[in-house]
């Protein structure tokens, strides 16, 4: 028996049918990626303990609104309890499209509010100071690629990492396929694609054959999310820059920068594969910040004396 087995006793067999069903169609119908799915069992599975049920079908608001005072009580944070509603709320409609249940018992249900922290960018001085430097050999080419396309084009990290030469298209754009399976397809900036056309120039001295992938490690098989991360800390420690790099920081880098060039969000949130444009907003107060600082520096009236 393992530790977690232990601290955790199974759940009742009927709603483990029900969880593990959902679990699978979230992995085979919606192409849910196996973090995603992860928190679905660990949230779902925390409610039925902490409800003892039997099966799902007796779920009612009162439960629900117990869930989320049982999860405040031992101190979870918000953005957890809003996690867990969220997984709920997902669960529920999935029974009633099975008839295990006739009305979502999660309808109504407001999350606990939820300050929301802004992205964390790196300013366009210290973006050119990462990318100024030509790294043209070997896997040093191969970490250049990668940062010119999550900073050139937003991708997320998985993004990156799944991308196949087949996605490299010859007019100079890329097919990316982000959460759902949903693809879109990118513009490469000039230095972007210059980057990834000398980093496939030497690819195949590192990849194995029939390997699809762009990006390869020194196995030659495709790179891990793992190895992008270290890559691009050692980039940021060669190119003497003063704050870590991770990847998602370079697609907040984008966004920001893009948003404050242009000010249109709607093509901000079609190039970062949101689906809802209330995720792409919270840019906005990054923009508004930097507007403000121009304006505490810029106007008549508003500099300090």
């Amino acid at each position: 028996m393992t530790s977690a087995s232990r601290h955790h006793p199974p759940l009742a067999p009927d709603c483990q049918h029900w969880l593990d069903k959902f679990l699978l169609h979230l992995d085979i119908e919606r192409g849910l990626s196996g973090h995603t799915i992860t928190n679905y069992r660990r949230q779902l599975q925390d409610v039925a303990r902490t409800l003892h049920l039997d099966d799902w079908s007796g779920l009612t608001p009162s439960d629900i609104k117990r869930v989320l005072a049982t999860a405040k009580k031992e101190g979870k944070h918000p953005r957890t309890i809003a996690l867990r509603l969220s997984s709920l709320r997902t669960f529920c409609q999935y029974l009633i499209d099975q008839k295990q249940l006739f009305s979502n018992p999660v309808e109504g249900i407001q999350a606990p509010k939820q300050g929301r922290p802004l992205p964390k960018q790196i300013s366009v001085d210290d973006m050119q100071q990462l990318l100024s430097e030509p790294q043209d050999e070997g896997i040093n080419c191969r970490d250049m690629a990668m940062a010119e396309l999550l900073y050139g084009c937003g991708l997320r990290l998985s993004e990156l990492t799944t991308l196949r030469l087949s996605d490299c298209q010859a007019d100079g754009t890329l097919r990316v396929t982000g959460k759902g399976n949903k693809q879109r397809i990118l513009p490469l900036g000039r230095t972007a694609q210059k980057a990834l056309s000398a980093w496939l120039k030497i690819r195949n001295q590192f990849a194995s054959p029939y390997e699809p992938a762009v990006f390869v490690s020194k196995r030659g098989t495709k790179i891990s999310n793992r190895q992008v991360a270290n890559r691009l800390n050692h980039l940021a420690q060669t190119q003497h820059l003063s704050q870590k790099v991770h990847p998602h920081k370079l697609r907040h880098s984008f966004a920001t920068h893009v948003l404050e060039s242009s000010g249109d969000l709607r093509a901000v949130q079609e190039l970062l594969g949101h689906a809802n444009l209330s995720t792409t907003q919270v840019y906005t107060h990054l923009d508004f910040q930097h507007l403000a600082k121009v304006y505490d520096a810029a106007h008549p009236r508003a500099k300090k004396k």
